[in-house]
């Protein structure tokens, strides 16, 4: 028992070093962390220098950190927004999977002369991409939010759900139909929609309840505990009934996406999932079997090339049908190009059938690995032909020139703040997407970047890594929570101030990492009363009582509608009749 103790911390020991130099170099040059991943697990693997071993049950324990991005990635997507994406999960999903399906059964078949049903079950996995590695490229350059991200992650939300049925087609073409365990495919679809509205069920009933209870306890190591038994019971339930453990998470995730603790639970798991994703792309590293390159390297060369070519050539034809413009529709095939996780399972369960042979099964493994470790250099090399050409409409973009403070929007607002800052001699870079206006503020003399200053990957291009201060100045209610948790987490040296639209985007905006906010009109209003009151007649010691009465009871009224959550909340405590406005200011005599 000792033996296996140290075994264990041996190789724990080992990959986390590996991994920390290989992710160090690979991010140093702009290669992604993923790649790093991959080729530290191969290095240390039992193929190349063999010091770890027994990578399919490492494979196993890292599964989870696909379960708990799965999980976050449903706190953020509240049961109003997925209901409103179904048309994408459903349709555009569903054509994918098929189609890209399709095809590459079609090249295995005929370029490859595999038997019709070991190329259906190679071939229909390979149309799924990797859930693992999109995601964080995604969410790292905040582009998850954009309809470019909800297009990617419908498709491979679907690609989760069509485990199932891929699944049960590779379990009924198996040669040996005595060793199937599982039930009929009707069987196995109500049985996923029973297990979806258990949990559903479970997380309105249940988990919620906790999580309140747990909150008025105020106790954080609880949180952590339920947030970690939240993400393991909803995989547990899936995976006992022969379900996606990753939809099961998911479904949780979105059941509490709509609760004042979804930030709370997204900061205690993050760091799990973060862990536990690094360990998968190290396990399927590990399983890259770089003897069968050898033996064959113009066969799984020539098919990881056909894969990502086939997958990326559908993908555009979808985007473009569904009408996307090219570049970004060359941008998601390229990202959804490669082979995914869930192949390796599919590829072990249609060995076990007796569909292909352990050789097929092992080069095809390898095939997904080298499409895996292909996507960051094929988003890094035609970066340029994707990205749209200047036009007369847009103008310099930002760049990083030491300033203290970001300011992102310049309307009359933003020029307020950014003036202020200016004069108190702080250095400001501004930002806005309007040409117009940076037109105007330049004949004035002042320097204004032309960008999207809700985009984390612009943010950073202005220099938002060194910056003291980012005030977001924007007009209209455009900041979601999601951006400030994104920026408060990229960029922690930095305060954040917001200017909010009205007292829905102050609600809307309670729980997230602010450190001011203020209505954009509320003091401006505050002072025309006071001059309407002067203009009335009335006394400057009533007008400040006055003054006073109204911020208090609004203070009053905002705090329990942020309580609540609702706009509604309180409405009694408003001035809203005459009498009412007279009793309680104790009356006044109007000159």
């Amino acid at each position: 028992m000792a033996h296996e103790g140290a075994s264990l911390l041996r190789d724990g020991v080992l990959l986390l070093g590996f991994a920390l130099a290989f992710v160090l170099v690979f991010r140093r040059f702009g290669l992604g962390a993923t790649l790093g991943y991959l080729v530290a697990g191969a290095v240390v693997g039992p193929h190349v220098l063999g010091l770890v071993g027994d990578a399919e049950q490492m494979i196993g324990i890292a599964e989870f950190g696909i379960v708990m991005l799965l999980f976050v990635v449903g706190l953020e997507l509240d049961p109003k927004r997925l209901w409103r994406m179904k048309t994408a999960i459903f349709g555009l999903g569903l054509v994918q999977v098929v189609l890209c399906g399709l095809a590459l059964v079609g090249v295995i078949y005929f370029a490859a002369s595999y038997p019709l049903a070991a190329a259906i079950a190679l071939g229909l996995p390979l149309g799924l991409s990797s859930t693992a590695q999109v995601l964080p490229m995604l969410q790292s350059s905040g582009r998850l939010k954009t309809p470019f991200g909800e297009r990617a992650f419908a498709i491979l939300l679907f690609q989760d759900l069509s485990i199932i049925p891929l699944i049960t087609i590779v379990a009924a073409m198996s040669a040996d139909r005595g060793a199937e365990q599982g039930p009929p495919g009707w069987q196995l679809a109500l049985l996923t929609i029973a297990a979806i509205a258990g949990l559903i069920a479970a997380g309105r009933f249940l988990l919620r309840p906790l999580f309140r209870l747990i909150g008025n306890l105020n106790e954080r190591e609880m949180f952590i505990v339920a947030s970690l038994f939240t993400v393991l019971a909803s995989a547990l339930a899936m995976q006992w009934l022969g379900l996606s453990t990753a939809l099961g998470a998911f479904i949780a995730g979105v059941m509490l996406a709509d609760t004042p603790y979804r930030h709370e639970l997204e900061a205690d798991i993050e760091p799990f999932r973060s862990i536990l994703l690094g360990m998968f792309f190290l396990a399927v590293g590990m399983l890259l079997d770089l003897g069968a390159i050898v033996q064959n390297p113009v066969f799984v060369l020539t098919m990881a090339l056909a894969l990502i070519t086939t997958k990326t050539l559908v993908i555009v034809g979808i985007g473009l049908a569904v009408g996307m413009n090219w570049r970004a529709a060359l941008a998601l095939g390229l990202l959804l190009s490669q082979g995914g996780e869930f192949g390796f399972v599919l590829f072990t369960q249609a060995q076990n059938g007796g569909l292909v042979s352990a050789e097929s099964a092992s080069l095809f493994g390898a095939i997904v690995t080298l499409s895996m470790a292909s996507t960051p250099f094929l988003m890094m090399a035609t970066s340029a032909l994707r990205r749209p050409p200047a036009s007369p409409d847009t103008r310099e973009g930002p760049r990083s020139d030491g300033a203290s403070a970001l300011v992102i929007g310049l309307g009359r607002f933003g020029q307020t703040v950014a003036q202020i800052l200016a004069a108190a001699g702080v250095r400001v870079t501004m930002v806005d997407n309007k040409v117009e206006q940076i037109d105007v503020a330049e004949e004035f003399g002042s320097k204004v970047y032309y960008g999207d200053g809700l985009r984390m990957d612009l943010l950073r291009q202005a220099g938002a890594g060194e910056a003291s201060l980012i005030v977001f100045a924007i007009d209209r209610d455009q900041i979601e929570p999601e951006l400030l948790h994104g920026v408060h987490e990229a960029f922690p040296q930095a305060g954040i101030y917001v200017r909010a639209f009205d007292r829905r985007t102050l609600i809307k905006l309670h729980d997230s990492p602010v450190d001011h906010m203020v209505r954009e009109v509320m003091e401006s209003a505050v002072v025309m009363g006071r001059a309407a009151l002067g203009g009335l007649g009335v006394s400057l010691a009533e007008i400040e009582r006055a003054e006073d009465i109204f911020r208090e009871r609004d203070q009053q009224r905002l705090e329990k509608q942020l309580e609540a959550g609702d706009i509604l909340a309180a409405k009694e405590m408003i001035f809203s009749q005459q009498a009412k406005d007279k009793e309680a200011l104790g009356g006044f005599e109007v000159g």
